[in-house]
């Protein structure tokens, strides 16, 4: 039967209730896409995150604490790493110690499989007892500016037939198929979007 609107009505039984779905005239979902319908099954997705190893993270910052302790280079410079969370400070006796310092904590990060990207290392200030005292803060989640970058990048450059929306801290991609699905992993991936990337709860 066609609509007035010419559209052919699609109906999918789902418990007590019946849930209509409008077709474009002419239009033949494939067997796979009825099923979905007819009994609620989702489509294929996946969630793109932004998260740190917490556990790797502390890893790190006791290898590189202990590294400085026992330096030569770093005798005699007050130099200490403090972490509290996502937060983590550094107080040495000049810009150019804690510049070394940076250099440690970027070895160790590598060392235990964690990304450079989305630290945001803080400006240079001046503390107590002529030392230097330097912020680092270590980013989670997707902020909405690079959910959107996010967003766009897939409309843009994605398989047809791809969709993807943010929900919270964190973008929901949807298709129709597993290698779609896929190849939006392979394009985030090839992306330089400044913040590290995982891929969770895929669901085929």
């Amino acid at each position: 039967m066609v609509g007035r609107e010419g559209f052919e009505p699609t109906k999918a039984i789902t418990g007590r209730f019946t849930v209509c779905s409008l077709w474009p005239l002419g239009y033949r979902p494939t067997k796979a896409t009825l099923y979905r319908l007819r009994y609620c099954v989702p489509m294929p997705s996946f969630d793109v995150v932004s998260e740190v190893d917490r556990q790797e993270l502390k890893n790190a910052v006791d290898q590189a604490q202990r590294e400085l302790a026992n330096r030569f280079d770093f005798k005699n410079t007050n130099s200490d790493i403090e972490q509290k969370e996502l937060i983590i400070t550094i107080r040495t006796i000049s810009e150019e110690k804690a510049r070394a310092v940076r250099v440690l904590l970027e070895e160790k990060f590598v060392k235990r499989g964690l990304s450079l990207k989305g630290i945001d290392w803080g400006k240079f200030e001046q503390a107590s007892g002529d030392t230097v005292r330097q912020v680092v803060t270590i980013a989670v989640g997707i902020s909405s500016d690079k959910a959107r970058e996010i967003n766009k990048l897939i409309k843009e450059k994605g398989p047809k037939g791809i969709s993807s929306q943010t929900q919270g801290e964190q973008v929901r991609v949807t298709g129709k198929k597993r290698d779609d699905l896929q190849a939006v992993m392979a394009l985030l991936k090839s992306e330089d979007l400044g913040v590290p990337l995982q891929f969770e709860n895929f669901r085929d």
